[in-house]
């Protein structure tokens, strides 16, 4: 079994890059990054040269969620299970993983078929991370924050995830449907202290961006009123007003990005001790606020 270690960098085609350079940079508060396409937007948030990344195409779409793991050893064994479940996997020649500033990497499409990379040997970007608002996010050992992906069949992408790729079950969420529907959870994964850093909800079968948010976060509470109040003065829509989540704890809102999926900005998020963790369901989102009738 692949020991995924976290989530390294999410690539994503954008129909609108200048939208995306105002809303990301100054509003919530990413720094500039930097890579070999020029007509990319590169949103740094730590040493690596960018964590996500936004290249100009037709529609708005996931293109990679790029996984971490520890080294060749770890991605051999990734490369290995994955071949194992009956799934073509390719390997990036030195080009390609040069192009995402990495030592080496392999590429596949997951059940629910969303693109996927896995990676190891990050080139490190030691310059200053210099960020408009001031505002520092937390990554250092938990990876770029968490993801969210609609997938058609849960339970199938849910065995893919924990069975071949080793994440860690970190609990549920049931979902209020009628009773001929059967349960229908949106379930969370861990590959690390954070939560997850990943989590899988039923998409029905629509079609989309592939994403339905991502969450960054921030490691002061002010930082995320004071990019709250920026969301309000600039006109966005604001998916979902401030809360605190029953999971994962974390304070945090939702905004609509320009690409037609919600960022989480968030702060307070819970590490788990696997050795006393214990997978739940909740039966509410959040304790209080992310009021969603907007």
């Amino acid at each position: 079994m692949a020991v995924i270690s976290s989530l390294g960098y999410v690539k994503v085609a954008v129909s609108d890059p200048h939208a995306w350079r105002t809303f990301a940079f100054d509003v919530m508060g990413f720094a500039e990054g930097s890579g070999p396409d020029p007509d990319a937007v590169y949103l740094r948030m730590d040493e690596r040269g960018a964590r996500l990344v936004l290249v100009p195409g037709d529609t708005d779409k996931v293109l990679a969620v790029g996984w971490e793991v520890r080294d060749h050893r770890a991605l051999a064994a990734a490369r290995d299970a994955v071949r194992a479940a009956g799934i073509e996997v390719a390997t990036l020649s030195v080009e390609e993983a040069d192009a995402r500033r990495v030592e080496e990497a392999i590429a596949f499409t997951d059940p629910a078929g969303t693109p996927v990379e896995v990676f190891h040997g990050p080139v490190l970007d030691h310059s200053p991370v210099v960020t408009r608002h001031g505002n520092r996010f937390v990554t250092a050992g938990l990876g770029l924050g968490h993801v969210v992906l609609p997938v058609p069949d849960l339970d199938v992408a849910f065995r893919f995830y924990t069975d071949v790729l080793g994440f860690l079950p970190r609990g549920a969420f049931r979902l209020p449907t009628p009773p001929e529907y059967g349960p229908m959870r949106v379930r969370f994964l861990g590959v690390n202290q954070r939560h997850h850093s990943l989590a899988l909800i039923p998409s029905g079968g629509k079609e989309g961006s592939g994403l339905v948010h991502i969450m960054v976060e921030v490691d002061k509470l002010d930082d995320v009123g004071r990019a709250l109040d920026r969301v309000g003065k600039a006109g966005y829509h604001l998916s979902s007003t401030l809360g605190r989540h029953t999971n994962d704890k974390m304070i945090s809102f939702y905004v609509r990005t320009p690409g037609g999926w919600d960022l989480e900005y968030g702060t307070e998020g819970l590490l788990v001790d696997e050795s006393t963790y214990t997978a739940e369901e909740i039966t509410a989102d959040s304790y209080w606020g992310h009021d969603w009738s907007r």
